[in-house]
C-alpha cells in the first residue's frame, strides 16, 4: 500500500466507526429498521448525485454506506 492510499484507509476506518456508533445510539432511542433503510436509500441517491465531490468526500459516502449496510444486516440477521 502507497502512502497516498494510507490516508483514505485511516478516513474510511474514522468515517465507519463513527457512523456505527451513531446508529447504535439511534437504534438505542427507539429507531426502527425502516428508519435506518430510509436512511441508507437517500445515502444512496446522494452517492449517485457526484457532481465532482473528490476523493476526500468519495472515501466518507462510501464508508457511510458500508456502515448502514452493516449495521442493518447484522440487526436484521437478530
Amino acid at each position: 500500500m502507497s502512502l497516498c492510499d494510507d490516508w483514505r484507509d485511516v478516513k474510511y476506518q474514522q468515517i465507519f466507526d463513527e457512523e456505527i456508533r451513531g446508529l447504535t445510539q439511534r437504534r438505542q432511542s427507539g429507531c426502527k429498521i425502516e428508519d435506518l433503510e430510509g436512511l441508507l436509500k437517500t445515502l444512496y441517491n446522494l452517492d449517485g448525485i457526484d457532481d465532482g465531490r473528490g476523493s476526500l468526500q468519495d472515501v466518507i459516502m462510501e464508508a457511510r454506506i458500508a456502515a448502514h449496510e452493516h449495521f442493518l444486516a447484522q440487526w436484521k440477521a437478530e
